[in-house]
């Protein structure tokens, strides 16, 4: 029977354990946190969105950071195979807006459950507080681990999934990426993705709090549009969150990583009109107030809080007399209304990202097996590797698939020497 060690007991480190201990394996999963599944059980707001019930090219497509080398994985234990894990463990699932795949429950406590309970059931040995400081490598194999307390365990195989460097008091310390550059992979630069965005506007302040529903938010660079995405976002203290930003946000940290020193972010707070329909309603907002201040004529058209910074945007005095303002001043809020402009200047730290880009380079890979090309008997899984995705059941998705591959093919022991 295969001896087959499992590092690190995230989504990534429990689905690899429980593949293993299913095809027969003598699998050990070792965490260092007290609890398994930290992490996930603050993914999706507390409620776990274990996958999406897009197809599987839609979801290798949200799979931004090299979503082409999950190709073989997800197929062969994609979406359908994750929903059907679950039910079988006892866990029924829902699809919600957007295809999220969330427990009906709306516990993520029951996935985390549910996996840890048929981990034992399939006899797999779980041992939490126990971290692992060294891999044992022995003529290009690796043959165990070494643990912070001084002992050695003895494998066939070893899997490492520990985790990204995001949300550490989750146990997701980047730990991995030193026990992989001692095995001679190379780790790519890691950077936050899905996290929150900084502006250089201390305007954001006086709006804090405030979600926008329906907006389109687009991320540009020397003039040129990056991205854009419709959605909710919402106002912090420090800048912009939110589904639409976090989407955007994995380009901006990307392009501030690479050294641009600010990014332009345009707020379009009417998407649904053309230029021209919007300006008809204005107009008629006007004609309505026409005698009023031009805070008051806006009423019907924004969030109190907001109107004022979209007035001084372009550059606009609250207290004119509506029926002052002229054509051309009109065509200029219009164009605010449609790009208010904020200005990105840094990202919140890796340790609030939802996820950590970067990792693992994939070409170091076998993206059928999840084994090391270097190194014979040695498996990755999760968001240790250079794989990172949307919002929406994808990250975890591709958790469970990159798992499943390194669990099952460990116990085969295929792979590349």
């Amino acid at each position: 029977m295969r001896k087959v060690l499992v590092v690190g007991a995230g989504p990534a480190g429990m689905m690899a354990a429980a593949a293993a201990a299913e095809h027969g394996g003598n699998v050990t999963l070792l965490e260092k946190m007290p609890r398994v599944g930290r992490k996930m059980m603050i993914t999706g707001k507390g409620r776990c969105n274990v996958t999406s019930a897009d197809d599987v090219p839609e979801i290798i497509k949200n799979v931004v950071g090299n979503g082409r080398f999950l190709n073989s994985c997800i197929r062969a234990f994609d979406n359908s195979d994750v929903i059907n894990f679950f039910e079988k463990l006892g866990v029924p699932l829902k699809t919600e807006r957007g295809n999220r795949v969330f427990p009906q429950s709306d516990h993520a406590v029951d996935v985390v459950d549910a996996m840890l309970h048929h981990l034992r059931d399939c006899g797999a040995e779980v041992r939490t507080n126990t971290a692992v400081c060294k891999l044992i490598l022995e003529d290009g194999s690796v043959q165990g681990v070494c643990l912070s307390n001084g002992s050695c365990l003895a494998a066939d195989a070893v899997i490492l999934a520990t985790g990204g460097a995001s949300y550490p008091a989750t146990g997701s310390t980047g730990d991995g990426y030193a026990l992989a550059r001692a095995a001679g992979h190379t780790v790519t630069p890691i950077f936050p993705a899905l996290v929150p965005l900084v502006t250089r506007e201390a305007w954001v302040k006086d709006v804090q709090g405030l979600s926008l529903r329906n907006v389109r938010a687009s991320l540009c660079h020397n003039g040129k549009k990056e991205q854009h995405f419709f959605g909710e976002m919402l106002f912090t203290h420090f800048g912009v969150t939110g589904p639409i930003i976090l989407q955007l946000s994995r380009r901006a940290s990307e392009l501030l990583t690479e050294g641009v020193q600010e990014l332009s972010l345009h707020l379009n707070l009417k998407p649904a009109l053309t230029h021209e329909k919007l300006r008809d309603r204005l107009d008629r907002d006007f004609a309505k107030y026409e005698q009023k201040h031009l805070h008051n004529g806006m009423m019907d058209l924004l969030p109190k809080r907001l109107i004022d910074i979209v007035l001084s945007a372009a550059q606009l005095s609250p207290d004119s007399i509506v029926v002052h303002i002229s054509s051309k001043q009109r065509e200029c809020l219009v164009r605010t209304l449609q790009a208010l402009p904020l200005t990105i200047v840094g990202t919140r730290p890796l340790s609030e990202a939802i996820v950590t880009a970067g990792g693992i380079a994939t070409r170091e890979i076998d993206p059928r097996t999840m084994a090391s090309k270097l190194v014979h008997g040695l498996y990755f899984a999760g968001e240790l590797v250079d794989v990172d995705a949307y919002t929406g059941g994808y990250n975890l998705q591709a958790a469970f698939s990159m798992g499943h591959a390194a669990g099952v093919h460990s116990v085969l022991m295929e792979g590349v020497k």
